[in-house]
């Protein structure tokens, strides 16, 4: 498992980040996003969907589950599960339109997510730090670390 902190000091470095991270994601990629209200996970999502062809605005889903994207190559979903108690009451196709082949997919508070986002790729945890500065914790997570990603 590989870990790695950055500290950013503003959504431009946040975003910059995002995009850095973009580059090593392959299609069919999960990348789990934790963090508190307001600690910039749709910005870190925002420079990865740039960084893999999204033009079109990015915004958070929270009131509608999810958003996809037309990337370059591959369709960016982008979920926010902070309204699900749990996903074990919801339909089980909820999430299908949004993970798989064919796309790469973003999930903030994924701790709702549990057993429909076993196998993700990366977790990354966003923390305030004061101002505009954020602390990002990037997690290869050990399931998939050298499997389908590109170093």
């Amino acid at each position: 498992m590989a870990i790695r902190s950055v500290e950013t000091s503003g959504p431009a470095e946040t975003e910059s980040l995002g995009a850095e991270l973009a580059g090593i994601l392959d299609d069919g990629d999960l990348v789990l996003v934790l963090g508190e209200l307001g600690s910039g996970k749709t910005t870190l999502v925002r420079g990865a969907a740039r960084a893999l062809g999204v033009s079109d605005p990015v915004t958070s889903p929270t009131f509608s589950i999810g958003h996809r994207y037309a990337g370059g190559t591959v369709t960016v979903s982008h979920l926010d599960l902070y309204r699900l108690a749990s996903l074990e009451r919801e339909d089980p196709e909820l999430l299908a339109d949004y993970l798989g082949p064919g796309r790469i997919a973003f999930v903030e508070w994924p701790e709702q997510g549990s057993a429909e986002l076993a196998g993700a790729r990366m977790r990354v945890t966003l923390s305030h730090g004061g101002g505009d500065r954020r602390r990002i914790d990037v997690d290869e997570l050990a399931e998939l670390a050298g499997g389908g990603g590109s170093s």
